[in-house]
């Protein structure tokens, strides 16, 4: 919705609201009136409408309408067409206006999160391992620049699609991410963010065929959501990899991934897409639990963390190295990064340390552990797993 009403105002904080007086509409006319069959093509055409309404009235169309350039204006139909497959392309015109080069990375990411994929400013500050202020800042200041700029809002041709096609990777690597796991609420799951990163991804693919980052962002989305449906049990309690019905992965998302890792491996060196996909591939082709061969999965972090330094890369590292060697090693590979800032209010820091604690029969530090991270879990799920190891440890 926000995307279609972009290409009518051209200007994002106007489309921004325009689309929130549309959900406002809706609350008051759903009430005395049924639903339609269609409600996000009436909430677009009510903000679209709003945005034509507020350009008429104002002389904001004079100002604004040099600020964004659509990128072919005799184009009538509303997508792109590659190999007779459309592609609803006002997404994919925002995500390319959000990563432009002339915006720092971090703001490229974060404004597409934002924009496109509908995550608040807090999810979007998770994310990042920042707090809630900076990223509004740092969400504002690029909203700014691309007024200021005037960034096109257009689909770039082929030749400029690489030098913006890493941001939109990271883009959909987080909502992905975000979506697997969400940070707060009371399902583990947003499968509506799931199933965007991953329509996102298989678009990309479809644009850049040639490209192995965009094939193992694809396997790596693949692989890690074949075990979506085993992720917790029918009463909602969270389900480890160990204790997951592996029968029940999705077979034709691991043979699809499986094949585009090989793909994306292929160049040299990897990419870290393709080898964050090689670690999910060498779980997902596991008979068992017993049967997963940590020690590759930890040789794949050490590649990855040179090739992609990055503090949630080391502590993942750390405790592939514990399931691999044992809990104490574990344990001090995670210590060594209690001084990294960035993990500083991170849950799964905590929650791995009570896991190694625990294990090692340090029952009073793993307790002790174990609360931090409650403190600082949002999503419910998450919290009655931390919960139920609480009162395990306390008998």
């Amino acid at each position: 919705m926000l995307a279609a009403t972009v290409r009518v105002t051209r200007d994002l904080d106007l489309a921004e609201e325009c689309a929130q007086d549309a959900f406002a509409q809706a609350l008051t006319a759903w009430r005395s009136q049924d639903v339609p069959a269609r409600p996000g093509a009436w909430l677009t055409t009510v903000a679209r409408r709003r945005a034509l309404d507020l350009l008429r009235r104002d002389t904001l169309w004079r100002r604004a309408l040099p600020l964004l350039v659509e990128d072919d204006v005799s184009r009538s139909a509303e997508d792109i067409v590659i190999d007779d497959i459309e592609i609803p392309d006002d997404r994919l015109r925002l995500i390319c206006t959000c990563c432009h080069p002339t915006l720092s990375r971090e703001a490229q990411v974060a404004l597409t999160l934002r924009l496109v994929c509908g995550l608040t400013t807090a999810e979007v500050a998770r994310a990042f391992l920042v707090s809630e202020p900076t990223m509004a800042a740092r969400i504002t200041r690029a909203k700014k620049k691309i007024e200021a700029a005037r960034i096109p809002y257009r689909v770039p041709a082929a030749d400029e699609l690489p030098a913006r096609v890493d941001a939109v990777l990271d883009v959909v690597h987080l909502l992905f991410t975000t979506g697997h796991t969400a940070p707060a609420g009371a399902d583990l799951v947003r499968r509506d963010l799931v199933e965007r990163a991953v329509d996102l991804a298989r678009m990309l693919r479809l644009l850049l065929p040639d490209s192995a980052d965009v094939a193992g962002l694809l396997a790596l989305v693949l692989l890690t959501d074949a075990r979506r449906a085993t992720r917790v049990d029918d009463s909602g309690r969270l389900l480890l990899l160990e204790e997951q019905d592996r029968s029940q992965w999705d077979r034709r998302e691991i043979v699809e991934g499986v094949a585009l890792v090989r793909e994306a491996l292929r160049r040299r060196p990897p990419g870290r897409f393709a080898l964050q996909a090689a670690i999910a591939a060498v779980h997902a082709e596991a008979a068992t639990y017993a049967d997963t061969d940590w020690r590759e999965i930890a040789a794949l972090y050490d590649v990855l963390v040179q090739t992609w330094p990055s503090p949630v890369v080391a502590l993942n590292r750390a405790v592939a190295i514990g399931l691999a060697e044992g809990p104490a090693a574990g344990l001090a590979a995670l210590d060594a990064l209690a001084a990294e800032p960035q993990l500083a209010g991170y849950a799964y820091l905590a929650a791995s340390r009570a896991d190694f604690l625990r294990r090692l029969g340090r029952i009073d530090e793993a307790t002790t552990a174990y609360e931090e991270a409650l403190l600082l879990t949002d999503n419910t799920v998450e919290r009655e797993f931390l919960e139920r190891r609480l009162r395990q440890l306390r008998v």
